[in-house]
């Protein structure tokens, strides 16, 4: 089975990427009651080893995984994400990082969500992947609610688990330079190497990081903010078996998050 299908019990010819489906398998997938999962990506460079679309490749395949185990539809990710900022992804200089500004990922993600109110979907989750998605997620449900207030909005804005030291000694060895500065490192090149190795180029790896970290941003960002490369920290200690282990840590806590709020689809609430 395919990791976009349905898991068993239902016909295994549909999908669970609402941009396969035609609109009589959306109106169905609404009226059975499940649930749809919104990512909050981006196109920003990733270092000179993952695409530009890694926040969109990346949440969209946590919710397949976590679809294994849960009633869920997955809604195409917003492509577009809010200004990379430099200690966090590397800034707005680099070639094919294309963002929006703020307000209007506010204003887009708010629509999209009444859409997926119209089309009938009543428990809708946003999960965040871009770092500076963080600011857009709750504005936008908010004011998507005034407009369908007969959705549930789930807001998860950051779809990484939590890994406790010990066992990030064991994916990554004592390297592990922290959450802070992973971006284009350990764990996203990791996952990436589990999900789509195709598009990894794993001789391209390097370990980099800014010359200065602070705890704070400067407006324009001092040059010493920004690595060359656009990776924060050590990629060279990544490996599939890590991502693959991170992928079923972020797919739990997704499916936790979706049955503490929307039911449990052992019990049929979730498909309530």
């Amino acid at each position: 089975m395919r990791p976009h299908e349905t898991p068993g019990g239902a016909d295994s010819s549909e999908t669970r990427l609402l941009e396969e489906m035609t609109w009589p398998e959306a109106k169905a997938a609404a009226e059975q009651g499940l649930a749809v999962l919104l990512p909050l990506g981006s196109t920003e460079q990733h270092g000179p080893h993952l695409p530009l679309n890694t926040d969109c490749i990346l949440p969209t395949a946590i919710a397949l995984k976590a679809a294994e185990v849960y009633p869920l539809v997955v809604a195409p990710p917003i492509r577009y994400g809010a200004k990379s900022r430099p200690l966090t992804g590397g800034g707005e200089g680099f070639p094919g990082t294309l963002s929006l500004e703020l307000t209007t990922i506010v204003e887009t993600v708010q629509q999209v969500i009444e859409g997926l109110a119209r089309t009938g979907f009543r428990n809708i989750c946003l999960q965040g992947f871009h770092y500076e998605n963080a600011a857009v997620a709750w504005p936008a449900a908010d004011l998507a609610h005034r407009n369908a207030p007969e959705c549930t909005i789930l807001v998860l804005e950051h779809a990484l688990p939590t890994v406790d030291e010990p066992e990030l000694t064991e994916l990554f060895g004592e390297g592990f330079a922290g959450w802070e500065f992973e971006h284009a490192a350990h764990a996203e090149t990791s996952m990436m190497m589990a999900v789509r190795p195709d598009l990894v180029h794993a001789d391209r790896i390097v370990d980099d990081r800014a010359a200065r970290s602070p705890g704070w941003d400067v407006v324009p960002p001092p040059p010493e903010f920004i690595p060359t490369s656009g990776v924060l920290s050590r990629a060279s200690l990544s490996n599939p078996a890590a991502g693959e282990r991170l992928l079923e840590l972020a797919a739990a806590k997704l499916v936790e998050a979706l049955t503490a709020e929307f039911g449990s689809p052992a019990s049929g609430d979730a498909q309530r």
